[in-house]
């Protein structure tokens, strides 16, 4: 019988939660790296790039990879020889004590994304608790954790469907992946979660998301069932379908697929696929009664020498004098380097202008967007002399229903986030000869460090909603649309998928 002490699992909880903000699995680094070198995509090697080297500055100085540090998502297998020093509080209660210490720490403090009554009012729990958290009881003394801080970018994309039983899960898996768009922010892993029903396909997908990187292993020793098959063959298929980074076109849009099945039913077939980001964040540790785990920091000679300059190729734009002129010289695929002032705004802040339009009330005092920038953004709270903590762009796609209002009633000259705009905001931003910029998603600190100054200027209750004004110095951005409405996350993949297709 081994006795686990609460405290044991809930400081080490709350270590790891820090240890993964920071420190990229080693693993899924070297698959990064490895797609690095490979890609002929100019768009995708520098998007990638970025990626690697926001990746070793967060690995030193322990700041977060993404400023969506996620939601927990933890897989606990108990030994039935396991007993409870502490048995007042259950094990869920433990987790979520973790994860409220670790959100909460003032050197490092984690971005509280988690809201109550999701279908109402939608109100920040403030310390990213609850935990989602799935309990197995298996043979043993021992209690094995794999926790995970899942995204909501990457969340999002998740697709799920009742195939019938003589339907091919590869075909299927080829024909969704290109309608998730970019917001999963490739490349990453896809977890495929196959049988038993709806619910346990779901979760067997994300439990396989917590498997180490090892799909070029595979592929040099040959497949042996029927899931690594499976396997080999998605991941083809996915990379001939030419995402690739961002989602502007290349050669890597996945790093490695994996695949987890259970007995089902002899009518179905469920599946669930959910894609890991660019921010892929998990660790696993086990604890045996001798104490809280120990939880070694990797080597930083690990991570890659990579060397990205956007200089000698940008052009450099002041916020502060852009005139309309000067963005219609723009053109789909050229990197800016932005200086000057611009707003920030999400999707709560976007509802609140809503309302605040129809009503006839206004904006409030001291916001005008009328030619400016809004950058799709919810940052982490700044700690030591940082303007801001780490602050990469969210999905744009979900501020589409607001383009035409903030278009046309706010006069705002461009948009900046990341992934894909929709055809119809397409179409809205070539009628208004506006443009939209994209920042590289899971580029958070090193995006961060080109802010200068960062000030809340309206609807501070809304936390890391609110409106803020940053000034920024030589923040890297690709023009994504242009005010012609050149689209490059559909350029870059139709365009990539026949290279592909042709270097066959």
């Amino acid at each position: 019988m081994t006795v686990i002490r609460k405290q044991d699992l809930i400081s080490s909880v709350a270590d790891a939660l820090q240890y993964i903000s920071y420190y990229h699995p080693l693993d899924f680094v070297q698959a990064l790296e490895k797609a690095y070198h490979a890609e002929e995509s100019t768009a995708a090697k520098d998007a990638i790039a970025q990626i690697l080297i926001n990746s070793r500055m967060s690995a030193e100085g322990h700041r977060p990879i993404c400023q969506d540090t996620g939601i927990v998502t933890c897989f606990v297998n108990i030994g039935m020889k396991v007993q409870w020093e502490d048995t007042d509080v259950t094990v869920q209660e433990m987790i979520d004590e973790g994860v409220r210490q670790a959100y909460t720490n003032p050197d490092n403090p984690l971005r509280a994304s988690i809201l109550l009554d999701p279908a109402g009012k939608r109100i920040n729990t403030k310390d990213n608790t609850p935990a989602v958290v799935h309990i197995n009881m298996v043979p043993g003394d021992k209690v094995e954790v794999q926790i995970a801080a899942k995204g909501g970018g990457s969340e999002n994309k998740t697709k799920m469907v009742m195939l019938n039983p003589s339907d091919d899960v590869a075909e299927w898996v080829e024909k969704t992946l290109p309608t998730m768009g970019a917001g999963w922010c490739p490349p990453g892993m896809l977890g495929i979660g196959i049988g038993g029903t709806a619910e346990k396909a779901a979760v067997l997908a994300k439990e396989s998301l917590m498997d180490p990187v090892d799909i070029h292993e595979l592929m040099e020793r040959g497949a042996q069932t029927t899931e690594e098959k499976m396997r080999l063959e998605i991941f083809e298929r996915a990379n001939k379908t030419g995402i690739g980074a961002q989602g502007l076109g290349g050669l890597t849009t996945v790093v490695d697929v994996k695949i987890k099945t259970a007995p089902t039913h002899a009518a179905s077939k469920p599946v669930c696929m959910i894609p890991n980001c660019a921010a892929t964040r998990h660790v696993h540790f086990t604890l045996d009664g001798s104490g809280p785990a120990n939880l070694v920091p990797p080597k930083l000679e690990d991570w890659p020498e990579i060397s990205w300059d956007a200089g000698a190729k940008a052009r450099r734009v002041n916020l502060d004098s852009v005139t309309q002129a000067d963005i219609e010289t723009w053109t789909t695929g050229e990197t800016l380097l932005l200086s000057g002032k611009m707003l920030t705004g999400r999707d709560a802040a976007h509802k609140r202008i809503q309302q605040l339009l129809e009503s006839g009330e206004g904006l409030p005092e001291g916001v005008d967007f009328k030619g400016k920038f809004i950058y799709y953004v919810g940052p982490v709270d700044a700690v030591g002399d940082e303007a801001v903590g780490p602050a990469g762009p969210t999905t744009s796609t979900r501020m589409d229903k607001f383009t035409e209002m903030m278009l046309s009633k706010t006069g705002i000259a461009g948009m900046i986030g990341k992934a894909e705009r929709g055809p119809q905001t397409v179409e809205l931003i070539k009628e208004n000869k506006a443009v939209y910029l994209m920042a590289v998603g899971g580029a958070a600190y090193l995006v961060s460090k080109a802010i200068k100054s960062a000030k809340v200027i309206a609807f501070e209750e809304l936390g890391m909603e609110a409106i803020y004004e940053f000034d920024v110095e030589d923040m890297p951005v690709t023009v994504a649309v242009d005010s012609s409405g050149a689209n490059a996350h559909q350029i870059g993949p139709e365009t990539w998928k026949v290279k592909i297709a042709e270097m066959d």
